[in-house]
């Protein structure tokens, strides 16, 4: 009676166990759950494009499709020529009547030109001999100089007048973020373009974000590329900056592609100065899983515009055969791209079974606990 009891309740703990890890198993990664979703399908808001060289060559086109920027340049080549400094208050200037030293405030070792200039006052006005007061604010120092030479006509025969601006302090740019030297920069009788300012900073920082820079400029943004105008030319969107301008260079945070699936070393990459292609970025990330790879479901998923009535889309690489990846060499990735490697059915098979083997490991050592157990029980 005993050995029966002993044996009865020992074939009901392994039917229970057996019961419930075998049950286990079907929820391993590889197992089939039937599921019922009312989601919208995802199919209708997800293109599909194979990689080709055709469609290389298009999105290649695409990049290089851009407004004519010859003409730009020539615009802006006009503002520089025409570029002129205007006095503002706070100013401080330097005037000089050539013959005349008694109406020229000399600057020496123990004074520089600043300290013994003519500040501009908060109403835009400097005082001078003979002259008086003088409106400045918002002339240029020709203007200047020629109403300063007119003033003195009656005191100086033909007088010979320089004005010069010895320091700036009324017009500021302020360049923030990813920068060696953040802070503002005076505006200055020679313009000060985009990357001019970048420089004057100390360059950029190891973790800057060189392809969408913003300018601020009475409310509106201006989104600039660095790397469009180091490495394209495009040197139209080097804009003369004004007063109040602010230039932004944010960090490459948000500059990056992820590589996810059967790869070495799934990974988030940063783009940093260049773009990344496909090719590069499996590369980084260790190469293909070869045991496991489907090298046909090499995927780029690309987030669409947000004009767009899209979700997504999906570009396919098939690597079956090894000169595709030429093909991947020449797709450039965008931020926040994701690549994702698929798996073979064989290598889902070799999963579920990696799942599987730890619950038959235990099985048979629980029956193994069992036999061992009606042994000592007889």
């Amino acid at each position: 009676m005993k050995h029966y009891s002993l044996r009865t309740r020992m074939s009901r703990v392994l039917l229970s166990c057996s019961v419930l890890l075998m049950g286990g198993c079907a929820f391993a990664p590889g197992g089939h759950i039937d599921y019922r979703t009312d989601a919208a399908p995802i199919d209708d808001l997800v293109d599909i494009e194979p990689i080709t060289f055709g469609l290389v060559r298009a999105l290649r086109q695409e990049r290089r499709q851009v407004e004519d920027f010859s003409r730009g340049g020539e615009a802006l080549q006009q503002d520089i020529d025409g570029y002129d400094y205007y006095i503002g208050k706070g100013d401080v200037l330097t005037v000089i009547v050539y013959g005349h030293p008694e109406l020229t405030i000399p600057a020496g070792g123990e004074r520089s030109a600043a300290e013994s200039g003519n500040t501009v006052h908060s109403d835009g006005t400097i005082f001078y001999p003979f002259i008086g007061r003088i409106p400045v604010e918002g002339r240029t120092v020709r203007e200047v100089r020629d109403v300063i030479a007119r003033g003195l006509e009656p005191y100086v025969a033909m007088p010979q007048v320089e004005v010069q601006v010895a320091q700036y302090n009324s017009q500021r740019v302020n360049v923030t973020g990813a920068v060696a030297d953040p802070g503002p920069l005076p505006i200055r009788n020679v313009p000060l373009t985009v990357l001019d300012a970048i420089s004057q900073s100390g360059g950029l920082s190891d973790h800057a974000n060189w392809h969408d820079v913003l300018l601020t400029r009475d409310g509106e943004e201006i989104r600039l590329s660095l790397h469009e105008m180091l490495n394209r030319g495009r040197l139209d969107r080097n804009l003369l900056l004004r007063a109040g301008d602010v230039l932004h260079v944010p960090d490459n945070s948000d500059q990056k592609v992820y590589v996810m699936g059967e790869v070495r070393e799934p990974r988030s990459l940063s783009m940093g100065a260049n773009r990344l292609t496909l090719t590069e970025a499996l590369s980084e990330a260790g190469g293909i899983n070869e045991g496991n790879a489907n090298a046909s479901g090499i995927f780029v998923i690309r987030r669409a515009p947000e004009e767009s009535d899209k979700l997504a889309t999906v570009y396919q690489l098939d690597a079956r055969n090894a000169t595709a990846l030429m093909l991947g060499a020449e797709f450039a990735l965008e931020p926040t791209d994701v690549i994702y490697v698929t798996t073979t059915p064989l290598g889902r098979w070799n999963r579920v079974v990696r799942q599987i083997l730890p619950t038959v490991s235990s099985i048979y050592q629980t029956t193994r606990t069992g036999r061992e157990l009606e042994r000592i029980g007889e």
